[in-house]
């Protein structure tokens, strides 16, 4: 019987979380979102009619992919570091790419601000040296933004890359070598598809995490840099209008969704060679 299953028991507080938690309220969003006004697709048709809406949802993809683009360029160097580098070495690196955990996002968002601003250390500093002569718009835009995001969000791409990077042998890297690849050709064909498992699932969590981000882009983004996650905390803050905002929450979660059962079948059919 299933209440004699010892497995039913240990998955049912899990199971039961997830429903209280996660599947009632997004239930209730998809419900509102249908039903108010008046039942039917309205709210939709607002969001993917309208030049605001459309406009912040690809400030969204866009902020995303930027994020996750220099997330990889900045975490593969660190990540291959760490894995060809001395025990002591790979430890420090590792210490200090856990340190972000340990501060809130709030914070980190807070210190960026200070140190970006007109009157910040990186403004006084270059025109201390006489680089610049009046400050640097380094914040309130999108540089602000994505420099605050890729910070937040860099051990989320080098910590897949590391633990892939790790189970690579070695010995590929050099046969292609001795059958006279040069070092880039050897690196394109042999190790980068070895690292691409990584990659993709750094990929994932970067660019999923990037959509529903709030606090960075509301201190140090502008008018132009407003994410979906903003939007829909404004119109419920500001103008109580649920229906719209369940709609914004759904669209944003079914492309969450898309996104991950398209990386999921490009792993799959990476492990089949195909």
């Amino acid at each position: 019987m299933l209440l004699r299953n010892r497995a039913f028991w240990l998955v049912l507080p899990a199971v039961l979380l997830i429903g209280i938690c996660f599947l009632y309220p997004v239930t209730w969003l998809l419900q509102r979102s249908v039903s108010e006004p008046v039942w039917g697709f309205q709210n939709y048709q607002t969001i993917f009619g309208r030049s605001i809406y459309l406009g912040v949802l690809w400030n969204t993809i866009s902020i995303a992919g930027t994020t996750t683009t220099l997330c990889a360029l900045f975490g593969f160097p660190v990540a291959y570091s760490m894995v060809h580098s001395k025990p002591l070495l790979r430890r420090v690196l590792i210490f200090v790419v856990l340190i972000p955990f340990w501060t809130s996002i709030l914070v980190r968002s807070f210190a960026w601000l200070v140190i970006l601003q007109g009157g910040g250390i990186i403004n006084d500093l270059l025109i201390g040296i006489g680089l610049i002569v009046e400050p640097l718009e380094l914040v309130y835009n999108r540089f602000g933004v994505l420099l605050g995001m890729v910070q937040v969000l860099l051990p989320f791409m080098i910590f897949p890359l590391y633990s892939v990077m790790a189970r690579i042998d070695e010995s590929y890297f050099k046969a292609a070598m001795n059958l006279g690849a040069n070092p880039i050709r050897a690196f394109l064909r042999v190790y980068l598809p070895l690292c691409l498992p990584g990659l993709l699932t750094g990929a994932m969590l970067v660019f999923i995490i990037s959509l529903g981000y709030f606090i960075t882009p509301a201190l140090l983004g502008g008018r132009g840099d407003i994410m979906i996650a903003q939007l829909i905390f404004d119109r419920i803050d500001e103008f109580g209008d649920w229906p719209l905002a369940s709609a914004l929450a759904i669209v944003l979660l079914v492309g969450t969704g898309l996104l991950f059962v398209t990386v999921n079948v490009l792993l799959k059919l990476r492990g089949r060679g195909v």
